[in-house]
């Protein structure tokens, strides 16, 4: 990130005009030890002074004090990282500071607010406070209200239109998903890129036709294993078209070899499985969905990223060029810990605390993820 930094500017610009701090002293009207300060950053112009300045320099006053109210795509990437780092060290509350002296310092830059309010959701249940949680999220809300409300790119504000929905569901207002942001009707769905590489196979750009189908099945893919554990949960009261639809998604997840592809995908998954036989008094298939889920984070599939496989070979510089590249959005010890606490800490699975089978899963996720 970059900081005001107006001794530098004045510094650099006053050599390009081949001017000594006398001259530019006697232009302003100030003495010769007062430009020096500046440029040594002892202290700062008077305010009055800066537009003369900036006039002299022939540079806008932004330019002059080297203010940012964009930062790089890349600079958003390695802050969020940092913080997602950070948020495994260093004490909850100091970060969560950091955060919002960042947020306020570049309080338009949309894209930066956009991650900060999704960094924020991602890690707010470390603070372990219920009332502290919901606080952080509406403060999340509040980031991506802002966004929809006054970013001029529209995609962004889409998005995040859908993250401030999701917050209302966290907070439990689902009325206001419908009232204040989507309706209760739901609008076919578009996908422009479908053109776009018709567009590519008519110029003969074959590559780029393929590229653009291939991340467009990627994406559908992610989205479907994404909403399949809401769908699952509403049938918990119909066992029959609960295990055809279970088996039809784990039936997709071999066929696209999800397990190598995008093996958090299938987390959801077994999670509702587990959910819904035990929902059904079927503990036995409950542990057996709870040994698939466990089975997957137990074995080699760190660290985790996006990636493409032999069927998806051409999406890597998509995947590269995504906002937060190919890591996944929160640190990995975060990640671990919540899988462990998906199972162990879950008072969904209580009523298996006396089965072998349970207990024994638990004791090898205690040997493989938790501190000795």
């Amino acid at each position: 990130m970059k900081e005001i930094n107006i001794g530098k500017v004045i510094i650099a610009k006053r050599k390009e005009k081949g001017i000594t701090q006398k001259e530019l002293a006697e232009y302003i009207g100030v003495s010769k030890a007062s430009v020096c300060k500046w440029e040594i950053g002892q202290s700062y112009p008077d305010i009055t002074f800066l537009p003369r300045l900036a006039a002299y320099f022939n540079i806008s006053i932004d330019d002059l004090i080297g203010y940012e109210k964009q930062m790089t795509k890349d600079e958003i990437k390695k802050l969020y990282y940092k913080l997602c780092s950070d948020f495994t060290l260093k004490p909850f509350d100091e970060v969560i500071k950091n955060c919002r002296e960042i947020v306020k310092k570049y309080y338009s830059c949309f894209p930066l607010l956009f991650y900060m309010g999704a960094l924020i959701i991602n890690n707010s249940p470390l603070s372990k406070d219920p009332k502290k949680i919901s606080s952080l999220i509406e403060e999340a809300k509040a980031l991506f209200n802002r966004i929809k409300t006054e970013s001029e790119d529209v995609e962004l504000a889409n998005r995040a239109l859908y993250m401030e929905a999701y917050c209302f569901i966290m907070l439990k207002k689902p009325e206001e998903v419908f009232i204040k942001l989507v309706g209760k009707t739901v609008k076919p769905k578009m996908s422009p890129e479908l053109f776009m590489s018709t567009a590519y196979q008519m110029t003969g750009e074959n590559d780029k036709a393929k590229e653009t189908i291939q991340i467009i099945i990627y994406q559908n893919i992610v989205e479907l294993f994404s909403i399949y554990p809401s769908f699952l949960d509403l049938y918990n009261d119909d066992k029959n078209h609960f295990e055809k639809a279970l088996n039809q998604i784990i039936d997709i997840g071999e066929i696209f070899k999800i397990k190598k592809l995008h093996p958090t995908m299938l987390l959801g998954v077994y999670l509702s499985g587990a959910r819904g036989f035990i929902a059904f008094k079927d503990n036995e298939k409950a542990i057996d969905m709870i040994q698939k889920y466990v089975d997957l984070i137990t074995s080699d599939i760190y660290p985790i990223k996006l990636k493409g496989d032999d069927f998806f070979d051409s999406i890597s510089n998509w995947l590269s060029d995504l906002d937060l590249g190919t890591k996944v959005p929160r640190d990995e010890k975060v990640i671990k810990k919540s899988m462990v606490d998906s199972i162990i800490n879950n008072p969904m699975f209580n009523v298996l605390s006396d089965n072998p089978r349970f207990e024994c899963i638990k004791a090898t996720l205690k040997n493989n993820f938790c501190e000795k």
